[in-house]
Formats: C-alpha cells, structure tokens, sequence
C-alpha cells in the first residue's frame, strides 16, 4: 500500500438518502459540478450490490433489491474508511442488466469531500455514524415513480410490466419500511427533489465553507 494522502483537515463524508427517483442523483452532480469533481470522492451505493454472478438469471431477478440486505454495505463502510486514513480505493461496477458486477473496477483517490448516495444509507447505523452531513431528498411518490419508469426502461433494460410490478412487490413496501423511516436522521432534507435550487445553494455555500 502506498503512503497515505495527508490531509490538512480531516475530510467531510456528505451523506445523500431519499426514495428511488427522487432526486438524488442530480443533487449530487450539482454538489460535484458546484464543488468541483477534484475535490469530491463519489460513492454511489448503488455500485455496492452483492455479487449475484453464481446464481441463475431467473433466481437474480427474484431478489429483493430494495432491501438493506442486496447491498455489501460492510464493503462500503470499508471504503469510506480506507478514504479517509488516506488511501484510494478499488469501487466496483455493477450491471444492472445482469444483476451482477463486471469484474472490472473503478479506481477512487482520497479527497477532501467523501460523497456517499443511495436510498439505503441511513438505515444502516455503522454507516450513518461516518457522516458529518445528512442530506435527504424528498419528492412525491408518484414522481419519483415516474422517474424510475423512465430510468429503468431507457438505462437498465426494463419493460413497463416488469418495473410495476417490482414497484408493487419491493420499492413501495421497502420505501416505507426503511428509507421513509431513515428521513428523522437527516440534517437537511431537500424538498421536491434535485431542482430546489435555494436549497442546493445553500448547501453548496456551507459546503465551500466548510473547505
């Protein structure tokens, strides 16, 4: 292993939670745009999906997704560490066409800013205590629906039937039971998602004075 970044500070890990297709995503590409990239190592949840490669397609499909226990949230919580004592990470990629990762990696570097997002993330209590900032984005149920209809089908391969049908079996009920549950934790929450634009410049502003 190579000599650790030193820091003149210790770095911010930004937590950002909320409903599938609420907003999440575009919050934080404003924070990286806004911030600068360079200054910003990103974690999405979403790349931390437990290996499914060694089972059947058929039994990949079957799984509940929107449960905590889909992601290697102890991989995560690693890396985040690993970040933070100064070192660069390996983050895996996902396919979500396949339900299972390429094999290939993505690698991160240490940077004043940890950014984490999924919907999932303040569930976990290990892994909420390493934020120092707590955002959720919250939007209406049926725009958030929307939203996924349209990311599924364009960008993970979906048919119409199969992303209501996953929304009735899993997305709903996993919703309410733990991601509308995790909002009381939050420092900020950030009404009608990604285009609140007062609300992302303010966070922004804290952000730069934080740096």
């Amino acid at each position: 292993m190579t000599n650790p970044v030193q820091f003149k500070r210790k770095p911010i890990v930004i937590g950002i939670a909320g409903g599938s297709g609420s907003g999440k995503t575009t919050v934080a590409n404003e924070i990286l745009n806004k911030v600068g990239a360079h200054q910003i190592a990103f974690l999405p949840h979403d790349a931390y999906y437990r290996e499914l490669g060694h089972l059947p397609q058929v039994q990949r499909e079957q799984v509940n997704f929107d449960h905590p226990n889909s992601m290697e949230t102890e991989l995560l919580i690693e890396h985040v560490k690993t970040l933070l004592d100064g070192h660069s990470i390996e983050m895996p990629v996902y396919d979500f066409t396949t339900h299972s990762r390429t094999g290939k990696s993505i690698h991160v570097d240490p940077k004043n800013i940890i950014l984490v997002e999924g919907i999932l993330i303040f569930a976990e209590p290990v892994l909420r205590e390493l934020f120092d900032v707590k955002i959720f984005v919250d939007t209406d149920a049926d725009i958030r629906f929307m939203r996924r209809l349209e990311r599924d089908i364009a960008e993970r391969g979906r048919t119409v039937s199969s992303v209501i049908k996953q929304y009735q079996a899993t997305v709903r009920p996993m919703h309410l039971e733990f991601v509308e549950p995790s909002k009381r934790y939050a420092d900020v929450i950030i009404p009608e998602g990604g285009r609140n634009w007062v609300a992302l410049d303010m966070v922004i502003a804290k952000l730069e004075t934080l740096l």
